[in-house]
């Protein structure tokens, strides 16, 4: 704003003001149509409501400074998805001590389908919430957007690694999960699940 001014007086600055309120719509009604994705990554790094509403803060306060940087070339949720992984990364290790009073995650965090009072299926997705309560930050995020069912090559792009490395490390979390709960049922490891 501050160039155009130099440059071309009253008009400029008009001109420059009306397309900063034209980024800053483009930018409100994208994040309004995606907002969910900032609520599934905070809760995925954040238990605690008020921990999660300051690490949505910041997520939205990364996108919007960042907004300038994103490349139409990518579809704007895996932009997002990148950005708030990210953040929420970050926010992670600068708040390690908080890390260690985590609580699980809430009920409504992932949209499961009622199990229909189910007791197997409760069980299922109990061990599963708990799996990822103890993941890493990196596999966490892998395992968030690997049940948001988004495609290897969009895992990539989002993480910033290769297919190959995503495949790689679905696999390897895949067994982790099969050995863990073969443990927790009392079979022991089974073969080829090390």
């Amino acid at each position: 704003v501050f160039a155009l001014t130099r440059q071309g007086g009253h008009r400029s600055v008009s001109t420059a003001i009306a397309t900063l309120v034209d980024i800053q719509n483009r930018f409100n009604d994208l994040l309004e149509q995606h907002y969910g994705i900032v609520g599934k990554v905070a809760g995925t790094y954040c238990w605690h409501p008020d921990d999660r509403d300051e690490l949505s803060q910041e997520i939205v306060t990364q996108l919007w400074r960042s907004f300038p940087r994103y490349d139409e070339a990518q579809t704007f949720s895996t932009w997002m998805y990148r950005v708030a992984l990210n953040v929420s990364i970050s926010w992670v290790r600068r708040n390690s001590v908080r890390q260690r009073h985590m609580v699980p995650l809430d009920d409504d965090l992932y949209q499961v389908a009622d199990s229909g009072n189910d007791p197997a299926e409760d069980e299922r997705i109990a061990f599963l919430r708990d799996f990822i309560d103890k993941l890493d930050p990196l596999n966490r995020a892998l395992m968030l957007l690997y049940l948001e069912e988004r495609s290897y090559r969009e895992i990539a792009s989002i993480l910033g690694i290769t297919e190959t490395n995503v495949a790689t490390k679905i696999s390897r979390l895949k067994q982790r999960v099969r050995r863990q709960n073969a443990e927790e049922n009392g079979e022991g490891e089974t073969r080829g699940t090390r």
